[in-house]
Order: structure tokens, then C-alpha cells, then sequence
């Protein structure tokens, strides 16, 4: 009965042991603006901070800020530094709720997407870029969507889906107890 148990609990082990952090998703760790803030001048540039290194190139991560009345107000180019996703403002308007939507792709190579939204108490005299009718709509969200923590589709957040998991675990139990049974028997 020891020996099931030795078993049992080192097939435990081993699946906890191999859902390491490196296999989960990306996730933002700070802002600035932090969430939620109310700021009375508009920033310069925004920055999203996450727990893991962000895969950087061209076009691999957006960034869409949008404003009061749901124009766009970024004023370049996303930059990744390590865990740092950046990208510069225009000056900006109206005063309300500004929405920072970003997708980008995580460590593990999954996109992640979410939004941080903070709130500009003074008006500042800035004008929203003007629509690009060429550039396709960034799949990042908009002020009506809601944040994703990237886990969709039958994945588990971790490297793998989590039917691969459960299979696992499955495979690990029912080999212990076959072992358990067979130690058993010759005793």
C-alpha cells in the first residue's frame, strides 16, 4: 500500500513539476498610466509591463489607445524591451476614459490581449490621428471589449491545451496502478 502511495504521489509530482511558469502565458504586471488612474495631463508615451520577456518585430504586437469618443491617439511605433512594451501619444484631447487595448504575443509564443484604462481629468489640446483606411482595424480591444487573460479554446493557459493535461494525469494514475497491483501480487 506504501508503494501506491510512493507511486500516486510522485506521478503528482511530476505533473506539477512540469506546469513550470515558463509555460504560462504573459501577464501584465504594471502600466503607465496605472489602471484605472485619473491623470490631469495627458502622457507622452504609455508603458505595459509584463512578468515575461515579450517577443518583439514588426507587427508582432499592437497597441490601440482610444478616447472619450472612441478615436485613436497613438503617436508611433509599439517598441519591446525585454518585458517593457512601449509606444509614444499624441497630445491628447477631451477629457474622460482613455481605453489602452493591446495584443501582444507572449513568451510562450500565445497571444495575449487585455486593455488598462485610466481617466484624463483636464482637457489637453491634442487632435486624434486621422483614420488610416489602408491600415487594417488592430485585432486589439477597443473601449467595448472586455480583457482577455489568453486563455481561450480549450487552452489551459499553459503551453499545452489541457485535454493534453488530463490525458497525462490519466496515463501517469493508471500506469501507478498497474505497478501498485502488480507489487502487490508478488508480495
Amino acid at each position: 500500500m506504501r508503494r501506491l502511495f510512493a507511486v500516486l504521489a510522485l506521478a503528482g509530482l511530476t505533473m506539477v513539476g512540469l506546469a513550470t511558469p515558463a509555460l504560462a502565458h504573459n501577464t501584465l504586471i504594471g502600466s503607465t498610466p496605472a489602471n484605472e488612474s485619473t491623470v490631469d495631463t495627458g502622457p507622452q508615451s504609455i508603458e505595459l509591463k509584463f512578468d515575461q520577456p515579450v517577443q518583439g518585430g514588426d507587427d508582432l504586437n499592437t497597441v490601440v489607445v482610444r478616447g472619450p469618443n472612441d478615436d485613436r491617439w497613438e503617436g508611433g511605433s509599439v517598441r519591446v524591451s525585454g518585458n517593457v512594451v512601449t509606444m509614444p501619444l499624441r497630445q491628447l484631447g477631451p477629457a474622460g476614459v482613455y481605453t489602452i487595448g493591446y495584443n501582444i504575443v507572449s513568451n510562450d509564443g500565445h497571444a495575449v490581449r487585455g486593455q488598462v484604462k485610466f481617466t484624463l481629468s483636464k482637457p489637453g489640446g491634442g487632435a486624434p490621428a486621422a483614420p488610416d483606411a489602408g491600415k487594417p482595424e488592430s485585432s486589439a480591444p477597443s473601449g467595448q471589449a472586455q480583457p482577455d487573460s489568453g486563455a481561450a479554446d480549450g487552452d489551459s493557459g499553459g503551453g499545452a491545451p489541457v485535454w493534453v493535461w488530463i490525458a497525462g494525469a490519466v496515463v501517469l494514475l493508471g500506469a501507478g496502478l498497474v505497478l501498485a497491483l502488480r507489487l502487490g501480487k508478488q508480495q
